[in-house]
């Protein structure tokens, strides 16, 4: 099929970021860097809110480098934490405001860049964690704002059939969490972060 008849459409993030969250489990993200194509399929994610979730980038409100979560679903929102860059996609339904972070994938796609990009003696640490993924990919600051829905990005997330099962838990690293466990990864997959 067509590349571009196979990237997600805005509908697909213009849902509760929950929803989004679990369904980009089995989906394929792609990042095209310096003509190289770099991916694998999206083995763990995290859902987050808006004004009423403390753990959200959006909590304290709309500011300068948070409004990409206020805006269409389906462009990136990339923040930085502790030196490294985070990767998420806007996802909320209408008037709503809200994202998934991308925490880990299984490298199917350009694996020997992503280890020039991140060397590492197992390949297991090579994407397992959103730190770790960022790396691998490239991804810097500059991807903030793109679409992921226009076949052109540098960042695409490709249609695959859904994961069979998933496991939930509460998000990790975070101060304060809501009393939903919107963590959501493959089980057995061993680029999951944590089991």
């Amino acid at each position: 099929m067509e590349l571009s008849k196979r990237v997600l459409p805005v509908a697909f993030y213009t849902r509760s970021p929950e929803t989004v969250a679990r369904d980009l489990l089995g989906k394929r993200l792609i990042r095209v860097l310096d003509g190289n194509r770099l991916g694998g399929i999206v083995a763990e994610t995290e859902a987050y809110h808006g004004l009423s979730d403390p753990a959200s980038r959006a909590y304290r409100g709309k500011k300068r480098y948070n409004s990409p979560m206020w805006d269409e679903p389906g462009r990136l929102f990339v923040y930085n934490v502790h030196k490294y860059w985070m990767l998420n996609v806007i996802a909320h339904e209408p008037s709503e405001v809200g994202g998934v972070l991308f925490r880990a994938i299984e490298p199917t796609t350009g694996a020997k860049m992503m280890r020039t990009l991140r060397p590492v003696a197992d390949d297991k640490e090579l994407t397992s964690g959103p730190g770790k993924l960022s790396l691998a990919l490239g991804v810097t600051r500059e991807l903030n704002g793109y679409f992921v829905t226009d076949p052109d990005s540098p960042v695409i997330i490709l249609d695959a059939p859904c994961v069979d099962e998933y496991c939930t838990s509460h998000r990790i690293g975070v101060m304060r969490d809501l009393p939903e466990e919107l963590r959501f990864y493959v089980p057995g997959n061993r680029f999951v972060s944590r089991g």
